[in-house]
């Protein structure tokens, strides 16, 4: 099983900018789809962004125009990259990895059952 470690969360003010890096165990990262979620305290877990194994992104639409997804493959590395973060951006944020199967639509990750691996999480606070 893929092992993910989350970094880069903490407490930032509102308007201010963070970059979550996750790092993967294992020798087949550029095979896998990575993902980001995130879960408020009494909401669910919802989906932030996904990058597929080629490379192409879906991001929700409430973090669109100021998250961004990548990865780096020679550091088994993804990273998301929050931009005009406001108080609703506030969460714990979860790495996901899975196998990326390529009949899959890119809309198939953006939803937990895509993903078999998860990180532990990291938190993000954006004060007013």
């Amino acid at each position: 099983q893929v092992q993910l470690v989350e970094s880069g969360g903490g407490l930032v003010q509102a308007g201010g900018s963070l970059r979550l890096s996750c790092t993967a165990s294992g020798r087949t990262f550029s095979s896998w789809v990575m993902g980001w979620f995130r879960q408020a305290p009494g909401k669910e877990r919802e989906f932030v962004a996904t990058i597929r194994s080629g490379g192409s992104t879906v991001l929700a639409d409430s973090v669109k125009g100021r998250f961004t997804i990548s990865r780096d493959s020679a550091k088994n590395t993804v990273y998301l990259q929050m931009n005009s973060l406001n108080v609703e951006d506030t969460a714990v944020y979860y790495c996901a990895a899975g196998g990326d199967i390529y009949y899959r639509d890119s809309y198939y990750y953006t939803a937990r059952r895509g993903y078999d691996s998860w990180g532990q999480g990291t938190q993000v606070t954006v004060s007013s």
